[in-house]
């Protein structure tokens, strides 16, 4: 199997090395390049094959993460890395298309595991981030079209899109719901074709959105 090509986009250098040792220390894992700001990122996420994740820092010169997730949509995606949990910056950045985002403070597990989970398609939604995303979510006015996205759904396509909101894994939704899972699998694609989102980030945002979840329920 192919390792997962990885960018690492800080400006700060002992972060950006530090990242990178972490990460190509890992037998499924490569970092590729590295870069000191969004612009650089940009510039060289387009001469590189099968790039699968970049992770992005949000404040550096010339360009920031935003700019730089933006332009990079629709091909790696992209991990923010925050120092604060209340960076504003992040709900923009998840909004202008990144697939999850983590604290610099992260253990070295938890960066490797990011990388992984984002590479193999699912979100990455940090717990101690999560609140105030859902908190911001909540504020946004949902208009009929965004509503009718959700009349499409089967009950079970529903019931998989809550259970997604809520930060379970396709492992855990298969647990709870009795199924294998290749049949979640195929309910997360068809709920994401239906719904109009492009990973399971902009999913968790519908749901919120609608009410569909909404921060009280357990």
């Amino acid at each position: 199997m192919n390792p997962i090509k990885v960018m690492v986009v800080d400006d700060q250098d002992l972060v950006r090395d530090g990242i990178a040792m972490i990460l190509d220390g890992q037998p499924d894992i490569e970092v590729v390049a590295q870069a000191t700001d969004g612009a650089d990122a940009v510039r060289q996420a387009a001469a590189i094959l099968d790039l699968a994740v970049v992770l992005m820092d949000v404040r550096m010169p010339v360009m920031d993460g935003i700019e730089a997730t933006r332009r990079l949509a629709g091909g790696p995606r992209v991990v923010i890395l925050t120092t604060f949990d209340l960076d504003e910056y992040v709900y923009d950045a998840l909004r202008a298309g990144a697939s999850g985002f983590l604290l610099k403070r992260s253990s070295r597990d938890e960066l490797i595991n990011a990388v992984r989970v984002i590479a193999a398609g699912d979100a990455l939604l940090a717990p101690p981030v999560t609140r105030r995303l859902i908190d911001r979510f909540a504020e946004n006015q949902v208009d009929t079209e965004t509503v009718a996205k959700l009349d499409a759904l089967t009950a079970r396509e529903r019931e998989i899109l809550v259970l997604v909101a809520k930060g379970n894994s396709n492992a855990e939704i298969a647990a709870e719901l009795h199924l294998t899972e290749h049949t979640v699998k195929t309910h997360v694609s068809r709920m994401l074709a239906k719904t109009g989102a492009r990973d399971r980030v902009q999913a968790v945002i519908l749901a919120y959105n609608t009410g569909l979840v909404t921060a009280g329920r357990g």
